[in-house]
């Protein structure tokens, strides 16, 4: 059965002196903010956001989700999993485009070696949803134990 997820932007203006919202059904953003400020100059958060740390976020998010499946059917169950995913952003022909992802991990995992936990984290990094989505970019990864 599908599952479906949804999010509403708005924008009014053009891409320079324009802005937007961005709503997602859950609540999690309502109304957010978001513009060329947010996106290119003032990249703090405290604008409003912007579709990369979006992206980063539901990275980070189901990676660490999907490194937990992982780690459970290996026989470990993480007492901590940090993420940070960044994603990069450079020029690409005459304009700007995604050019790549990392995902530095730090994880807290009873009885896990680090090898068995690169592995781990490997498994999840290339079947988590979100890194099957984008694997038009590079994806890379730091794994370490706490």
């Amino acid at each position: 059965m599908p599952i479906n997820r949804k999010a509403t932007a708005t924008w009014s203006g053009t891409g320079k002196e324009g802005s937007g919202h961005v709503t997602t059904t859950s609540g999690a953003l309502s109304s957010t903010p978001h513009s060329f400020l947010t996106r290119f100059v003032s990249e703090d958060g405290r604008a409003g956001t912007n579709p990369e740390e979006l992206v980063a976020a539901a990275h980070a998010s189901c990676f660490t989700m999907k490194l937990s499946f992982v780690l459970n059917a290996a026989g470990f169950t993480a007492d901590r999993l940090d993420c940070t995913a960044t994603v990069t952003m450079d020029k690409v022909g005459d304009g700007m485009g995604v050019v790549g992802i990392h995902l530095d991990l730090t994880g807290s995992v009873p009885g896990i070696d680090a090898a068995k936990f690169q592995a781990c984290a490997e498994d999840a990094k290339a079947n988590c949803p979100i890194s099957q989505l984008l694997r038009s970019v590079p994806i890379t990864l730091s794994a370490s134990l706490a």
